[in-house]
């Protein structure tokens, strides 16, 4: 029976833990050396005019605006000039389209003018009796000369 008690007693008391293994400690850090004692006749009276360096002026703003202009020059002398220059070819070429010309449309069809319908408006001959009324905004490109259209005050 004694048996059984301590049974019972063993199974009601907590199990020892094992002790946990001591940390490692890091090597103790020297404290910095103290500072010498400053003498009373040494401190520096500060006041509120000396108490910092002015910041340095903003920059001004004329100074911020031109790079931006000069480079919306370069862009416009590089880019928009050239391509306003050929849009005014294009169109001084569409208006001095005449008979004889070789055109070639948007759609790609290359043809002769062989008729100024009117200022809108061409007759293109594609082929051999193949004639076709184009709009002078789709004709993309006059590649040759034709010869000049015979003024009817002339001929009389």
């Amino acid at each position: 029976m004694k048996l059984i008690q301590t049974a019972q007693a063993q199974t009601d008391a907590p199990a020892a833990t094992p002790p946990a293994p001591p940390a490692p400690t890091a090597p103790p850090v020297p404290a910095p050396p103290a500072a010498p004692p400053v003498p009373p006749s040494a401190t520096v009276q500060t006041t509120p005019d000396a108490a910092a360096p002015p910041a340095p002026p903003a920059p001004d703003m004329i100074s911020q605006i031109v790079p931006l202009l000069f480079v919306t020059l370069i862009v416009y002398f590089i880019v928009l000039r050239p391509q306003a220059r050929r849009t005014k070819e294009q169109k001084e070429s569409l208006k001095n389209v005449r008979r004889g010309d070789t055109v070639v449309t948007s759609g790609g069809l290359i043809g002769k003018v062989t008729k100024v319908v009117d200022d809108a408006e061409v007759e293109v001959e594609l082929a051999q009796n193949i004639r076709v009324r184009a709009l002078r905004s789709a004709i993309a490109e006059v590649r040759a000369k034709g010869e000049p259209v015979k003024d009817q005050a002339a001929s009389r």
